[in-house]
């Protein structure tokens, strides 16, 4: 094993893919000359040269589309975008070709294409630029969506997402490119649609991904100290979604807490209190409670930020209120 950033462990996945397979490609803004802007693609046009790593204008539908168009034609792209919130701009490209074309084409093309970049806040960047949009892709038939919270699940679910024939949603944290982590230095790949046990526990179950999980394990030691044990679940992947995880974790604990980053409206909390109700109703012993930002735009004030994102003292809330502790 040896430590790495979780923007080597981005790095490394896409070069040694792309040392496999001369079809797959890095197309986006600033991912050549500039080596990427969080330096995850460090070293790769040295490498790949222009023609595999490829700067592009600020015109998220433009490279969108040609990204897909050469999935149809024998291509892997691999297509970063700066922040997911520009992927609003290249958004009709994603969910009208990317998603639809298998299902459209009768099969006829496949679309191994793979959207990555930076997902949901990042300190202090503004209303436009704080945005978790992983509710909104889960949502299309056809998009599989991975949200990974560590460097060791972010190599192998990104080398598993650049080989999967359909288009893969792959969505990082500008706040954890530098979280440190013990990555094998063999070749792994972690398969798509699996959910990890963090942390076992007997009190409650805990579901959470992406950066915001960090806050469930400071909530989690805490607790400890008070003797109540947590079991925290990383989803890893949003969709497909690993329900029998949950559903086994809260069959054992009895009691479930949600920790999202996300607005509070129909997001993955909601589909996932949704599927416990139905399919484990009778082993809740108490209703589940979901924490997620407060529901308005990001403020950038950093003490309305604070306030408006979920922490630990939350999860420490919920967890006391699902046992029915004062």
């Amino acid at each position: 094993m040896k430590t790495i950033q979780f923007r080597e462990a981005v790095q490394q996945a896409m070069s040694e893919e792309m040392r496999k397979d001369e079809s797959i490609y890095l197309m986006g803004e600033e991912v050549a000359e500039y080596n990427g802007a969080y330096k995850a693609s460090k070293g790769m046009l040295d490498e790949f040269g222009p023609e595999r790593v490829i700067d592009t204008p600020i015109a998220e539908l433009g490279f969108s589309g040609i990204g897909v168009g050469s999935a149809m034609n024998g291509n892997r792209p691999i297509i970063e975008f700066m922040t997911f919130n520009f992927s609003l701009v290249g958004i009709d490209q994603i969910i009208n070709n990317a998603a639809k074309m298998r299902q459209m084409s009768g099969g006829q093309f496949n679309i191994p294409i793979v959207f990555r970049g930076p997902t949901a806040s990042a300190g202090q960047l503004g209303a436009t630029h704080s945005q978790a949009f992983e509710s909104w892709f889960a949502n299309c038939p056809g998009l599989k969506v991975i949200v990974p919270s560590n460097p060791y699940d972010a190599k192998g679910l990104l080398k598993a997402a650049i080989r999967d024939d359909d288009p893969v949603i792959f969505m990082e944290s500008e706040q954890m490119y530098g979280d440190k982590g013990e990555v094998p230095e063999e070749e792994y790949v972690i398969e798509i649609g699996k959910a990890d046990i963090k942390r076992e526990g007997s009190d409650v179950t805990i579901v959470s991904f992406g950066k915001i999980i960090k806050e469930a394990y400071k909530a989690a030691d805490k607790l400890a100290e008070d003797d109540i044990s947590c079991e925290i679940i990383d989803l890893r992947t949003i969709r497909p979604m690993d329900h029998e995880t949950i559903l086994e974790s809260v069959k054992k604990t009895n009691r479930l807490v949600i920790l999202e980053e996300a607005w509070p409206f129909g997001n993955i909390a909601t589909e996932i209190t949704y599927q416990v109700q139905s399919k484990a109703f009778d082993y809740l012993d108490a209703p589940i409670v979901k924490i997620n930002t407060a529901d308005t735009p990001a403020p950038y004030s950093p003490v309305l930020l604070k306030e408006w994102l979920p922490n630990s003292d939350d999860v420490i809330k919920a967890v006391k209120q699902v046992m029915y502790i004062d």
